[in-house]
């Protein structure tokens, strides 16, 4: 079974992957087609080529290596020299037509991720509830930064950051990505207002910034770690938790802390599973698998969350759409900038073996969670090719408007040394990302 998921899950981050490749080198090749620069080839992966056709100048292939593709066109290689230059190739056309050359790959990105979730949400809109959305703290972490900026739990969270009535979302977005930096909490408590400033420590476990609250609701279980005791007693994720030794879970925090304190004697577990509840024995060990050591039963909790079933029309769906993106372009950018201030931690960017678990499990959930995944790498992938960095569609565009600023072209070493230089940055990412995946199916330590 586990060979078939593997086989399913290879293939289903092909289908995710050939999908934006497709989408963002078509956009570069319709540019190019438009301002009529000879393309020599379409190429999805790198490599040898297997197979393909020709139409036309363009040769159509299929490479070995299917984690990525290209667009050639005639003259783009700096090293060309000698005869003079086609009219048709890359470097013969006006440094803005090269511009928007560059920029129509992530362009298309952006626009397949608007698009996907504009005809998912007019099919299925699943919208949180307002319970899931109130910012009420529900439990806080004895000596955490939050207990000791005088959080407690049944505070309302009114303003953060100088922002008015925040959601829940809003708070643990400013949550993990605020480590080192204190955040501006306005809370109402038994009819009064409190200013209190709150800030997060980066969590070794999670790698983003923790400020120890967590909000009221249903627990449900995110993962159940294979061979720990959680597992072998039975549970599996989406249980949702409802009592351990007696004491109701409404928190993940209260679940985290009678597991900690246990002592190593077993906790006797309440769960629900399909509406039926059951009763299990469960004896946590003494582990360090993701921060300090600590006694742990193998689960990540989570809250479990509750949406209303709608349909959108068109311009509601493309208003959801736009700010469904906008803010995945936020996230996504606060977390790289959190990255480069150490606030946030590294070992969170998914390599290419996480992916295929990633795509894998997305596709078995259906359609909707698929198109869902698909939209955000896209948009991933849009932001990622527009950093300002050589050998990416942001490095060239930088490149170019450099050039269009000095009315001349940069010296054929200093573009050789920067490209270079930009080869090696993307090699030691695509590195710390294949570690980042091995790393998490080493045993601790």
């Amino acid at each position: 079974m586990q060979l078939v998921h593997g086989f399913e899950n290879v293939l289903w981050l092909l289908v995710l992957i050939g999908v934006m490749i497709n989408v963002h080198e078509l956009g570069h090749f319709w540019v190019a087609r438009f301002f009529d620069v000879k393309i020599e080839t379409f190429s999805f992966g790198f490599g040898p080529r297997l197979f393909g056709f020709r139409r036309g100048e363009t040769d159509f292939r299929f490479s070995l290596i299917p984690f990525g593709g290209y667009v050639k066109m005639a003259g783009e290689q700096t090293s060309e020299t000698g005869a003079a230059p086609d009219p048709r190739s890359l470097l013969a056309k006006p440094r803005w037509q090269r511009l928007l050359i560059a920029f129509a790959g992530p362009f298309m990105n952006i626009t397949l991720a608007v698009g996907l979730l504009t005809g998912l949400y007019m099919v299925h809109y699943q919208k949180l509830s307002p319970a899931d959305l109130d910012p009420v703290i529900g439990g806080v972490l004895p000596d955490s930064p939050a207990e000791k900026a005088g959080v407690r739990p049944g505070d309302r969270i009114v303003k953060l950051d100088g922002k008015p009535a925040p959601t829940w979302e809003d708070v643990s977005l400013a949550e993990d990505s605020g480590a080192y930096r204190p955040l501006q909490v306005t809370v109402e408590r038994e009819g009064r207002t409190l200013e209190l400033s709150v800030t997060p420590t980066l969590s070794d476990r999670s790698g983003v910034g923790s400020a120890g609250w967590d909000k009221r609701g249903e627990v449900e279980l995110r993962s159940v770690e294979a061979g720990m005791p959680a597992e072998k007693a039975g549970l599996k994720p989406g249980d949702v938790i409802v009592a351990v030794n007696g004491q109701p879970i409404n928190t993940t925090i209260k679940l985290q802390e009678i597991t900690r304190n246990s002592g190593g004697n077993p906790v006797v577990v309440e769960y629900e599973r399909k509406g039926l509840k059951q009763t299990v024995e469960v004896r946590p060990v003494f582990d360090k698998k993701d921060g300090p050591a600590r006694w742990m039963i193998g689960v990540g909790p989570g809250l479990k969350y509750h949406f209303v079933d709608t349909r959108l029309s068109f311009s509601a769906a493309l208003d959801e759409s736009l700010r469904e993106n906008a803010k995945g372009a936020t996230t996504l950018v606060q977390f790289l900038k959190g990255v480069v201030e150490r606030r946030m931690s590294a070992k969170n960017i998914t390599g290419p073996i996480g992916m295929i678990e990633i795509s894998g499990a997305a596709a078995r959930e259906g359609p909707s969670v698929f198109l869902g995944l698909m939209s955000m790498v896209s948009l991933q992938l849009a932001i990622f090719n527009l950093l300002p960095i050589p050998i990416l569609d942001g490095g060239v565009i930088v490149m170019l408007l450099i050039e269009m600023t000095m009315q001349r072209d940069m010296s054929l070493s200093v573009k050789e040394a920067v490209l270079k230089a930009g080869f090696v940055f993307i090699m030691l990412i695509v590195a710390l990302a294949v570690y980042n995946d091995i790393s998490r199916y080493l045993p601790s330590g």
